[in-house]
């Protein structure tokens, strides 16, 4: 399955859907790709950024993405990236770390969410708790504030 395809799927399984600021959420989708593909990431990863939260938000089955014609790699990050139930954060950055090209796809996401300018759109006990969150999961993944 090529990009153009992976982003039609991805946008299509996310229609209607908002982020927390009420913006489409396909925005943030494209940001990821986009900081994914600036990092140096390949096709695989790409694809992987337009499928990161699709399992996680329930718009696309685990059965769905093992039978999509899709990469294995890809397949393996967007299984990464995926928060499952109960799951403590450290046990969740172990996973993504585990994974080749997991942790790229992690810091393009993580850089979208914290942006400023985004984080400018929410209240703002909303903006700090999640500054911290992200805070948290760069500092289990290695991060620097420049990644």
């Amino acid at each position: 399955m090529g990009l153009a395809e992976v982003e039609a799927m991805a946008r299509a399984a996310h229609a209607g859907q908002t982020d927390k600021a009420g913006r489409p959420y396909s925005e943030h989708l494209r940001a990821v790709a986009e900081g994914v593909r600036a990092r140096g990431g390949g096709d695989e990863l790409i694809a992987a950024a337009w499928l990161h939260d699709a399992v996680e938000d329930g718009v696309l089955s685990e059965e769905r993405l093992e039978t999509a014609l899709l990469d294995q790699r890809t397949k393996d990050v967007v299984r990464a990236v995926t928060k499952r139930p109960g799951e403590t954060p450290e046990a969740y950055a172990r996973r993504i770390l585990a994974t080749p090209g997991a942790r790229l796809v992690k810091t393009a996401d993580l850089a979208h969410n914290a942006d400023p300018a985004r984080l400018a759109r929410l209240d703002e006990a909303t903006a700090r708790r999640l500054e911290r969150k992200y805070d948290a999961m760069r500092r289990y993944l290695g991060l620097t504030p420049e990644d």
